[in-house]
């Protein structure tokens, strides 16, 4: 595992990439990875497909600490997350009993071989419990399989993040003004320049009837930060225009 953990997460599903759902677990991860020092560097959505999800698993989990997968471990014919990774692994599939006892305890007699397929793990793999819910995500060496249900795929991850190795917490202040991004945007890239281990960036909006523009700033070093946000700050009064700036930081 690399000195500076970092993330990848796998979307699974053809309901996202037709536009009927809307992922909701891409911002919840990022910004819980971001927290814990782990910054989220890679999103991939593809489809229900083994070969697509089996590539995207070996492929990721080769280059990042750690790979997220959310969607495809329910009951349904298209539910295939869990067979694909344990192909990605080279292992097969095994029922794992205490899920099956737990979920016998759950739907009693509702419980039929379709939910007995959310029991079934990559040999090898530990489960992911949660209160949620009492069929499990799935562990594998670094790939988390969790739930595509947004409460669900929170709950799991809950679960996990006590376990992952923490990285510098990603900090984060902002400054904005009323004036466009072409305006400022030399003073920006100086900044940037200056400052290699700060992100910086610029995200317009339109409030009313006026155009303005957030600058954001992130990093693991509280004082890099400060003195990037006060150089924007500058810049934007250079131009004229007063900046408002945020008074903390955010994680």
């Amino acid at each position: 595992m690399p000195s500076e953990p970092k993330a990848a997460l796998i979307v699974i599903g053809n309901e996202i990439l037709s536009g009927r759902t809307q992922d909701a677990n891409i911002q919840f991860l990022a910004t819980s990875l971001g927290k814990l020092g782990i910054p989220l560097c890679e999103v991939r959505v593809i489809p229900d497909i083994e070969d697509e999800i089996v590539d995207a698993v070996n492929t990721l989990r080769s280059i990042h600490s750690y790979v997220f997968t959310t969607g495809g471990i329910g009951p349904t014919h298209d539910d295939i997350t869990a067979a694909a990774v344990a192909k990605a692994f080279g292992v097969p599939l095994e029922r794992h009993q205490p899920s099956v006892e737990k979920m016998k305890k759950f739907y009693s007699a509702r419980l039929n071989e379709a939910r007995l397929k959310m029991a079934d793990l990559p040999k090898g793999a530990e489960p992911i419990e949660t209160r949620a819910t009492s069929a499990p995500g799935i562990q594998i060496e670094n790939v988390f399989v969790l739930a595509g249900v947004p409460s669900i795929a929170r709950a799991m991850f809950d679960s996990v993040a006590p376990s992952l190795t923490r990285g510098a917490p990603v900090l984060s202040r902002f400054v904005e003004a009323h004036l466009g991004e072409g305006d400022i945007a030399d003073a920006l890239t100086t900044i940037q320049n200056e400052h290699p281990h700060v992100d910086l960036g610029s995200y317009p909006f339109f409030r009313g009837k006026r155009i303005g523009l957030s600058v954001v700033a992130k990093g693991t070093d509280k004082s890099d930060i400060d003195t990037v946000i006060d150089k924007v700050a500058a810049a934007i009064r250079d131009l004229g225009h007063d900046p408002s700036v945020d008074v903390q930081l955010d994680n």
